[in-house]
């Protein structure tokens, strides 16, 4: 594998001018998918690939790949693939995204600048709507392209405006005509800032990412009577809120009682009529509950309906719960792990060994192809949000192992 340097300046001037596309007043970024702002960065990445004699193709629900051949033609290789995603939060940072498809450009400027011919084809890709801030759920390309979801179900999505997703995709030209999944992956390999704490705190450049943990999300409306404050004796109230309150530290309990991997959160609280001076009457609210084992999660799922029934039921309320959304636990492909732990060690980092407790794009690719990621760190660990801070020998780090972890994975096709 031939010793081949990324050029850290030239990624890091990438990045800051496509932050311009799209920034806000505090320094960090709303570009929602299929705005005219996400035509823009679109374009721009576009005519970058084309200008390095990559061909640019757009699948049916918009996610981009840029193929650079390979030598070994007469074996007709599926592309090892790179990249992530240019759509960010209302409220998003500069590198969450940006960094794993900007990278991949790098990396391939690279390649071309040193007339390094690969094996297998190489290609970057950018994934359509995985925020989920626009057009829910998450993940949403990606996961079309999975076989996850169908076509008609992403185009169906609408915005808080009414707008739907085909409807938008049309009008900023990026409904391509490949259908989504037709396209074999060797591999895919997807680059990200961690968004947590923990490479910070032990001082660790690169995060191997072993897979992305369980998630399930949950709904909860807990109904009781609305009553007066001043008239009703306490023995004879039914509080809604009263009971949601105790599922909520419940809720949390659940979480410690599988530590230190599980994580439980209510992030979303309503409460009716949320007045003063009136008893609640009803409480909606969701649960988040993650975990790396989907065994735990069950364990963890059952432990919070016994609770529904153990503490709402002797407070007279009655309740409504349902599962909204399971992504079971992933597991990353070994080869390409391997691949990672050389591209780090080739380059002269500290690493360690990660779960991703976010979804990404990669999630729902391991389904269809080998897929691994790899992390660096961000400044406290705070993304989906414009303060989101990753530094310049953190960003030129993450491309560098990302070009060799791909330069070796091509290596053991060749």
């Amino acid at each position: 594998m031939q010793n081949l340097q990324i050029d850290a300046q030239r990624l890091w001037d990438c990045l800051m001018h496509t932050a311009q596309i799209g920034a806000t007043r505090k320094g960090g970024l709303c570009r929602l998918t299929l705005t005219d702002l996400d035509r823009q960065v679109r374009d721009w990445f576009r005519a970058q690939c084309e200008a390095l004699g990559c061909t640019v193709t757009v699948d049916e629900v918009g996610n981009m790949f840029a193929r650079r051949p390979g030598k070994n033609k007469n074996q007709n290789l599926a592309p090892i693939a790179m990249g992530s995603h240019l759509d960010t939060q209302p409220t998003g940072g500069k590198f969450d995204g940006a960094l794993g498809v900007l990278a991949a450009l790098e990396a391939m400027r690279t390649l071309h600048e040193a007339g390094y011919a690969t094996n297998a084809p190489i290609e970057i890709v950018n994934w359509t709507n995985e925020e989920g801030a626009r057009f829910a759920p998450a993940m949403l390309a990606s996961g079309v392209f999975a076989g996850v979801f169908t076509p008609e179900y992403a185009y169906s999505r609408k915005d808080r405006d009414g707008k739907t997703f085909a409807e938008e995709l049309t009008r900023i030209g990026y409904q391509g005509e490949e259908k989504a999944g037709a396209r074999k992956l060797a591999a895919m390999f997807e680059l990200h800032i961690e968004q947590g704490p923990i490479l910070e705190a032990e001082g660790r450049m690169i995060g191997i990412v072993q897979g992305v943990q369980g998630m399930r999300w949950y709904e909860v409306t807990v109904t009781g009577e609305a009553a007066h404050t001043g008239t009703t004796p306490m023995r004879l109230r039914k509080n809604a809120l009263l009971g949601a309150a105790r599922m909520i530290d419940r809720i949390d309990a659940i979480a410690r009682e599988h530590s230190p991997d599980a994580v439980g959160t209510v992030g979303l609280i309503e409460n009716k009529p949320n007045s003063r001076n009136v008893i609640s009457g009803e409480v909606f609210f969701t649960v988040d509950f993650r975990h790396p084992d989907d065994k735990i999660l069950d364990a963890m799922e059952a432990k919070l309906r016994a609770s529904l029934a153990e503490i709402l039921e002797p407070l007279k309320l009655t309740y409504k719960e349902a599962r909204i959304w399971d992504s079971p636990a992933v597991k990353f492909a070994p080869e390409l792990i391997e691949c990672v732990r050389v591209g780090v060690k080739k380059a002269g980092f500290q690493s360690r060994d990660m779960i991703s407790g976010a979804g990404h794009d990669a999630a729902y690719i391991a389904r269809v192809a080998p897929t691994t990621m790899i992390f660096v760190p961000c400044r406290g660990g705070i993304s989906h949000n414009e303060a989101e801070s990753t530094s310049f020998d953190e960003c030129a780090a993450g491309a560098q192992v990302l070009l060799n972890a791909v330069l070796e994975y091509d290596r053991r096709l060749g």
